[in-house]
Order: C-alpha cells, then structure tokens, then sequence
C-alpha cells in the first residue's frame, strides 16, 4: 500500500512538473515573440526553477539577456602560428576532452576543438585589450554546443567585454587572495579559483547543470557567480566544520565540490544572498581590505532598461517571505538573520570577492551604474 501512494506522489509532481513545463515555454515564446522583446521576462524565466528548459531555447533566448549581438563577419578564419596566444589556447583545447558529450565521434569533436579554437581568437584579435586566461575555453566550449559557432562568437564577444572583463584585464596575481583569511585554517579562497574563472564549467560533470547555471548568471549581475560560490561553501558548513582544521585537508574538500548538489535550492539562495548583501554592501567592505585603486566600468551595459536583474531576485524574495508570513500567520517571520550569523555569511561573499581583488571591486563599484540603454534585435 505505501509503495502504491508513493508510486502516486511521483505521478502527481511529473504530471505538475509537465504543466509547469509548457507554461513556462508558452511564457518564454510570449516574451519573445512581444515587441519589443519583453527581457525582464526572459531574465524572469531564466532565473526561476528548471531555467530555460532546452538548448533549443536558450539559442533564443541567450542573445537577448546579452542584449543585441552582431553576428555578421564573425566566422573568418584567424592566423594561427603568429599569435601570441595560439599556443596556449592549443593546449588548452587538447585537454578538453571531458567537456564534450562522452560517445561523441572522434571527427566531430575534433571539428568542434577546431571551431573552439577559432573562437577564442576571434575574440581576442577584435578585442586587444583582453588577455587570454587557462579555464577561459571552459567557458567558451559550453556556449559552443549549445549555440553553434557562429552565435557563439557573437556572444562571447559580448560576454568577453562584459560579465568576464574584470577576469580578462588582469593577470592572475589580480586575483590571488589577499590577506583577508576566509577560514581559520587558513585555507584563502584559491579552491573557488576555477569556479569563478570557468562559471563552475571545469568543475561540474553534467552538462545539464552548467547550462541550469549559465541561464542563471546571464540572467543577473556579472558578480553572480561569486554569491554561488558563496552559497556552496555555506550549504557545506557542517562538512568543513566537522574537517579537521588544517590548511592542506580544508583546501582539498573545498576543491572537491559535489556534484549532487541541491542546484536550484542553491539558485535561490543565491539570488536572497545578493539582496541581503548586495554588491555595494560589499564594495564598501572589501574597499577596508583591499588598498589597490580600481577604475569603475562606465559602459558595462548589460541589463534591460525595462527592469534590472537584482528587482527580479527581489519581488522572488518579496514572494517567499510572503509565502512563509502566510504559512506562519501566528508567528513573527524575521527576514533579518541574527547578527552573528549575518556577519559570517557577508564574509562567506566577501572573502570570496576579495580573492578577486582590485578587479572585482572595479565590478562592485559600478553595482548601480551598469543598466543603460538596450539594443534589441530588429
């Protein structure tokens, strides 16, 4: 008997999941098919459960939460032998193997590292200023399967002068940790170095979990994967409490990061963590840390003028607490979180936001400046 009302429970929330389903692709198709394009609703469906569903979608919807893309002159062929970054990016390329679907023919995927490869100095010899980081094509190689290489290349332009500038103008000694200890093994933050620098691309397994990912972190602020990061270390604070507390055996937890997590849980929270402590909070913070002068982005213009990013986290927010103050109607739901523990989570974003040093504070200084005028596709 109980196997049956199991078995009917399962039935109940695929047949709810499936409803779910083909409303958020009839709302998705609505959103796209508005004039102008309704972005805040794309960003609404990216950033909501279950994402944006299917690849099939996100070839749509992908350029628009990156504004309107130029996709003409984009795939001519680039000299190799004489750039300064072929060598690497070659290397690099050649290790990528595990990023491609396992079974794939060995003349497809080698077609593909070919088109990865092109990309990657497309993007470089438009855009001089940029410099060439290993984890990079990590990032590139997910936006290669699921869009194709042309619309690839348009969007990592895009993306390149944007989300990942702050990583693509500075040398890695940018991004060391400082002196700020993130926990009291003093482990730094070195372990979220490939995190961040790949979008969680180099460390996650399941393709279905970086793409879930991606539509998240288009959908928001460029400090996004940061919050993440954050809310991961937080998910396994009795894991690393219950280590031992030495630098070498917190590092390699860290470093480890399971691939089973709770990833739309995480999502969410993640979105709650931004509101809470959002990215001005931490400019001010991490400015009594890091001495180093940064200039400000003016042109980092990624949010629809029609609504913001961070207004969609907060009415999700808004929406839970409403929720939870009516499921406890007896009760005094405090949104804000005891003074020890508030502390100890603005320092789980924090640590992590220093790590990136003068380059993430040039980011998080611009936190109310980086929305202005959108490009739509005609």
């Amino acid at each position: 008997m109980k196997k049956v009302k199991n078995i009917y429970y399962i039935y109940i929330y695929i047949s709810d999941w499936d409803s779910r389903r083909r409303k958020k692709i009839s709302d998705i198709s609505q959103a796209l098919s508005a004039s102008p394009v309704d972005v805040a609703a794309l960003r609404r469906m990216a950033i909501s459960e279950g994402g944006l569903l299917t690849d099939e979608i996100r070839c749509q919807v992908w350029p628009r939460l990156l504004n309107f893309v130029n996709v003409t002159c984009l795939t001519e062929m680039v000299e190799r032998e004489n750039n300064k970054d072929y060598n690497q990016v070659l290397l690099d390329v050649q290790r990528s193997l595990r990023r491609f679907p396992p079974g794939m023919p060995d003349e497809q995927r080698e077609g593909l590292q070919e088109e990865l490869i092109n990309i990657i100095l497309r993007v470089l010899k438009h855009n001089p200023q940029l410099h060439y980081y290993q984890g990079y094509h990590d990032i590139v190689v997910t936006f290669l399967l699921v869009l194709g290489e042309r619309l690839a290349t348009a969007l990592m332009e895009k993306l390149s002068t944007h989300h990942l500038r702050y990583l693509l103008t500075h040398t890695f000694s940018d991004f060391l940790p400082c002196d700020l200890l993130f926990l009291r093994a003093e482990v730094g933050t070195v372990f979220a170095l490939s995190w961040l620098i790949t979008w969680f691309g180099h460390v996650l397994s399941d393709f279905r979990h970086v793409v879930r990912l991606y539509d998240f972190f288009l959908a928001c602020h460029p400090l996004m994967p940061i919050y993440f990061a954050a809310v991961i270390v937080l998910y396994r604070e009795e894991e690393v409490l219950d280590c031992e507390c030495d630098m070498a055996m917190v590092h390699h937890l860290l470093s480890q990061i399971p691939q089973d997590l709770p990833y739309e849980m995480l999502i969410s929270q993640a979105g709650d963590l931004f509101v809470q402590f959002p990215p001005s909070e931490l400019a001010r913070e991490v400015s009594s840390h890091e001495s180093t002068a940064a200039s400000t982005f003016k042109d980092f213009d990624l949010a629809s003028t029609q609504q913001r990013p961070d207004s969609v986290l907060r009415r999700r927010r808004r929406q839970k607490q409403a929720a939870l103050e009516k499921q406890m109607a007896n009760s005094v739901v405090s949104v804000t979180q005891p003074s020890a523990a508030r502390r100890f989570v603005r320092l789980a974003v924090m640590g992590l936001t220093v790590a990136l040093g003068a380059a993430a504070l040039a980011v998080v200084n611009t936190a109310l400046e980086w929305a202005p005028k959108l490009d739509l596709f005609p």
